[in-house]
């Protein structure tokens, strides 16, 4: 429970450039205006666009507000606050088979470009999963950055899990073929593959993907699916730009959003989520094992909009 709490702490802190922006907009609007009309929806959809929710997600709160208002017969701003909060997360709920990986023998492929935490994260991800008793085993299909092969070796030293590799260049497809085999002969629960994410080629990306694909669906067919992109939660706009990028080229059913404790945009996991469907899965706030978490709506949007009285 203590390292719950240091994480929401931490998220809380990583937020506060989000909340500064979102909040201290909305609470201005909420107390500027004596009542509910046209100018007040205008004004805190104006502060939602800013503060990364994107259109999508923006009108689809503010829908939602006008029926909240409407059904439970407001007329005072002050008290839209409660409703626009669970209207926010509403549209960020995760699901009840989100994490279904985690109960089957599955396969989870983790892809992003350079320079987001992908490795991190995987090798975060594989300590997680050990901590809950899983037998995992690491693949290490990104042969094409220097590097990435040695950082996710001392990941998977750390959480004391098995990990395969391939030379550096060499084909990531192949490193998953000897994966499944050891996965296999290992009983593992868990096959953890970090997969390179080459965005500025997407043709070569996506005939590396299928051709894993290809051979996740011949030599272990049984296995769950699970297919998630690492977007860096600093870059805003620019991380729903690869979401879609990515989703246009795999089945991507997760996203781990990194880097949240520092000048985060926090509102984009809500616009990815809202505009391609795919929900933040995990979320980071910082460099050790435990600063990778379970995305939680309530949690995630407490620590957006709420100050440290409230959440108390």
């Amino acid at each position: 429970m203590q390292e719950k709490k240091g994480f929401f702490k931490r998220l809380a802190e990583g937020l506060t450039k989000t909340r500064d922006n979102i909040v201290a907009g909305i609470d201005n609007i909420f107390s500027g205006f004596s009542s509910i009309d046209d100018d007040f929806y205008d004004e805190i959809e104006e502060t939602l666009v800013m503060g990364d929710l994107g259109i999508n997600a923006t009108t689809a709160i503010i829908e939602k507000l006008k029926q909240a208002v409407k059904d439970n017969n407001i007329r005072e701003p002050e008290e839209c606050k409660r409703y626009l909060i669970e209207s926010i997360k509403e549209q960020m709920d995760v699901g009840e088979t989100a994490y279904e990986f985690e109960n089957r023998k599955s396969v989870v492929l983790v892809i992003g470009v350079n320079g987001v935490g992908k490795t991190t994260s995987v090798g975060k991800l594989a300590g997680k999963l050990k901590d809950q008793g899983k037998k995992v085993v690491l693949a290490a299909a990104d042969t094409f950055r220097a590097a990435a092969g040695e950082q996710l070796t001392e990941w998977a030293n750390r959480a004391g899990v098995e990990i395969i590799s391939g030379q550096e260049g060499s084909d990531p497809a192949s490193v998953v073929y000897d994966a499944i085999a050891a996965a296999k002969a290992r009983n593992a629960d868990v096959l953890l593959c970090d997969t390179a994410g080459r965005l500025h080629n997407k043709k070569n990306l996506m005939n590396e993907l299928a051709k894993i694909n290809r051979i996740l669906e011949k030599e272990y067919p049984e296995a769950y699916r699970e297919t998630l992109v690492v977007l860096d939660g600093t870059t805003g706009q620019n991380a729903l730009v690869q979401a879609r990028e990515f989703s246009e080229a795999a089945n991507i059913t997760g996203i781990i959003l990194t880097k949240l404790d520092g000048t985060a945009k926090g509102g984009i996991a809500i616009a990815i989520h809202s505009e391609l469907g795919i929900p933040v899965k995990y979320i980071g706030v910082g460099e050790s094992i435990d600063d990778l978490q379970k995305f939680d709506a309530d949690e995630f949007v407490n620590a957006l909009f709420l100050n440290e009285k409230e959440t108390e």
